[in-house]
C-alpha cells in the first residue's frame, strides 16, 4: 500500500494532466474532421475542450509547485549559501500558502453558488459544479504541495543540505 502512495505523490498530478490532455486533443480532433468531413459539430464538443483546458490548466499550476517551476526572479540566490537560500523558499511557501489559502476559500464560493441553484452547462446539460470544482481542487493540490515543500525546506535549513530549486531549464 505504501507503494502505492507514494506513486501516487510522486505521479498524481501527470497522471491527471495526461487524462486532461488526451481528452482535451481527441474530442479537438474529432470535432475537426467532424466539422470538415462532415460539415456538421457538436454543441459539447466545445465545452469538453474547454472544461478539460480548465483542470488542465489548475492541475498544471500544482504541479508546477511540486518541480518549483513557477516564474520566479532568482539572480540574488545564486550569491546565497545553503541556510539563506532555504530561509527564502520557506518565506515563499508561507506566503504562497496563504494566498492559496484565501483562494481556496473564495473559490467554495462559486461552487456553493452553482450548487444553491442548479446550473448546468449549455451542451452537455452536466451540473457546473463537477466544472467549478477545478479551481478548488487545483488550490487543494497546491497548498498540499506546499506543505510538502515546506517541510522538506525545513529539514534542508536544520541539515544545512542545499534545497531543491527546481529543474533547470535553461543553464
Amino acid at each position: 500500500m505504501s507503494k502505492f502512495l507514494s506513486a501516487l505523490d510522486r505521479n498524481a498530478e501527470r497522471w491527471a494532466l495526461l487524462m486532461f490532455y488526451v481528452l482535451l486533443v481527441v474530442t479537438m480532433a474529432v470535432e475537426v474532421l467532424r466539422r470538415e468531413v462532415l460539415a456538421y459539430s457538436s454543441i459539447w464538443g466545445e465545452e469538453v475542450v474547454r472544461y478539460a483546458f480548465i483542470y488542465l490548466a489548475w492541475i498544471g499550476a500544482a504541479a508546477a509547485v511540486r518541480e518549483r517551476a513557477h516564474i520566479r526572479i532568482d539572480v540574488i540566490m545564486h550569491y546565497l549559501g545553503p541556510r539563506a537560500k532555504a530561509a527564502i523558499y520557506i518565506l515563499g511557501d508561507l506566503v504562497m500558502l496563504l494566498v492559496a489559502l484565501v483562494a481556496l476559500y473564495w473559490s467554495f464560493e462559486s461552487v456553493a453558488v452553482s450548487y444553491k441553484f442548479g446550473s448546468v452547462s449549455h451542451g452537455l446539460r452536466i451540473s457546473m459544479v463537477w466544472f467549478l470544482l477545478a479551481v478548488p481542487i487545483g488550490f487543494s493540490l497546491m497548498i498540499l504541495r506546499l506543505i510538502q515543500s515546506f517541510i522538506h525546506d525545513v529539514t534542508a535549513l536544520r541539515t544545512g543540505k542545499p534545497v531543491f530549486e527546481g529543474n533547470q531549464l535553461f543553464d
